[in-house]
């Protein structure tokens, strides 16, 4: 009886942590969250709309992440094909990672030096995360020519809806 107890009661916990598709998929992005700051590798603060308007004309993928995430680091490998089988597209890695120290080490880390990396130097809690309802990572957004969110919320690269509203894009 003990055991049947602690699996309902594990899977009660379970079912409260587990992340929860937002109710509303946005496909803009307000002002507030386009105002919002990250650092770059060397430490240079960006907007998130300095970074839209440097890909404008390109799909973009959004891929949220950081080196303490056990399912970001999952999926790097997944990540890594679909950016591999996406050459066209323009892919930036958002981290989540705690301090810059851990920022600067997950990259090299992982191997993701070569890449466009920020990092949300004001933590998790922030104008840009609050917006897009941020509630676990990973997290994939993709975003049209014209810096317009075409694919709001996915939790893995192997989401077939991330490849098929890229192809949609590309048409």
């Amino acid at each position: 009886m003990k055991k049947l107890l602690l699996l309902f009661m594990m899977g009660i916990f379970g079912l409260s942590c587990s992340q929860q598709t937002p109710k509303v998929l946005k496909t803009s992005f307000s002002k507030e969250a386009l105002l919002q700051t990250v650092e770059d590798e060397e430490g240079k603060t960006v907007t998130i709309q300095q970074i839209l308007d440097q890909h404008k004309g390109k799909v973009l993928v959004l891929d949220f992440w950081a080196g303490w995430c056990r399912d970001c680091l999952k999926a790097l490998p997944k990540a890594k094909e679909l950016e591999d089988n996406n050459k066209n597209i323009d892919f930036v890695f958002l981290s989540l990672d705690r301090s810059k120290e851990g920022f600067d080490k997950s990259l090299e880390r992982f191997e993701m030096k070569d890449k466009e990396n920020y990092w949300f130097a004001s933590g998790w809690k922030n104008d840009f995360n609050n917006y897009i309802d941020l509630n676990w990572i990973p997290r994939y957004m993709v975003i049209d020519q014209k810096s317009a969110i075409a694919k709001y919320y996915a939790i893995s690269p192997e989401d077939p809806d991330i490849q098929a509203t890229i192809d949609n894009l590309l048409k």
